[in-house]
């Protein structure tokens, strides 16, 4: 089996992988439920940042890789197209090739789990809110308006009499727009497998934008931020600072970078790095803003 080093020389090899997305601030402070939850309400925090989602009680909450793949997808052609309506592609095969997810049957298949993933995020309202001594603000907002999606599961070439489509509601358009972060497009596609690496290098690349001093960033920080299904129990924490360990090595591996951080007992210590793409082709990107997060 290759090495994921192997597998970026031979993605580097080809100049098209240097193809470069965005994902919006809001949800890389904090990070969305890695497994299936049991519950309808979904709370992550990180410094005076909190993010919460509530789902449709019969639909349930979105969770994994493919939320956080359509959600940095939504953002790139958002920030690309400037356009509120955006179109899915013609044919249900063509879309998933856009998400770098093979196209398989059955009920427990890809096409199966994108299907629901898509209907999970677009029924979840979501709520942002910034908390400090002086100032409180916050937006609730759900992602679409509404989409219209002509896809055969039974033929996945087809294409269709009409283009699938969605429209983003438009806070949430201004909110991924307005401060995006940039990535390379080859990153997703080595840690699309793992949702906590997903979660760290997003949250590196962007912190290394802005960042100019070394930290130490407790465990219990760390698990507010990132550990999305692991309870604050002895064996919780236990848990979620091995698969961190795990999720961060995978990172390392594709952001060199991230290397400057380090694995310490009491936490993670970060030292500002450069973020993974050159700021010259981030000049989209605004000035970002701190509300005091990690």
């Amino acid at each position: 089996m290759k090495s994921i080093e192997s597998k970026i020389q031979t993605l580097l090899d080809d100049g098209k992988e240097f193809d470069h997305g965005y994902i919006a601030q809001a949800v890389v402070l904090a990070s969305i439920p890695h497994s299936k939850p049991k519950e309808t309400y979904f709370r992550r925090q990180n410094g005076d940042y909190t993010l919460k989602m509530i789902a449709d009680p019969e639909i349930g909450l979105p969770y994994g890789s493919i939320p956080r793949l359509l959600l940095a997808w939504i953002t790139t052609e958002a920030v690309r197209t400037k356009n509120r309506e955006l179109v899915l592609g013609e044919s249900l095969a063509g879309f998933m090739r856009q998400l770098d997810i093979e196209p398989t049957g059955g009920k427990k298949g890809t096409i199966t789990a994108l299907r629901q993933q898509i209907k999970r995020l677009f029924a979840t309202m979501i709520s942002f809110t910034y908390s400090d001594n002086e100032h409180d603000a916050g937006v609730n907002m759900l992602i679409i308006d509404g989409y219209d999606l002509w896809w055969s599961p039974k033929n996945i070439n087809q294409t269709g009499l009409w283009k699938s489509t969605m429209t983003l509601n438009e806070k949430f358009f201004k909110e991924i727009t307005s401060r995006p972060i940039v990535f390379y497009t080859y990153a997703l596609k080595l840690l699309r497998k793992s949702p906590m690496a997903l979660d760290i290098y997003m949250w590196l690349t962007y912190k290394n934008s802005y960042s100019k001093n070394p930290i130490t960033i407790p465990w219990e920080s760390l698990q507010l931020q990132f550990g999305a299904s692991y309870p604050m129990t002895t064996q919780g924490k236990q848990d979620f600072k091995r698969k961190f360990t795990e999720a961060i090595k995978k990172v390392k591996a594709v952001y060199p970078e991230a290397k400057k951080v380090e694995i310490l007992p009491e936490g993670l210590r970060y030292v500002p790095g450069q973020p993974h793409v050159p700021k010259i082709k981030n000049a989209r990107s605004t000035k970002n803003r701190e509300h005091n997060p990690h």
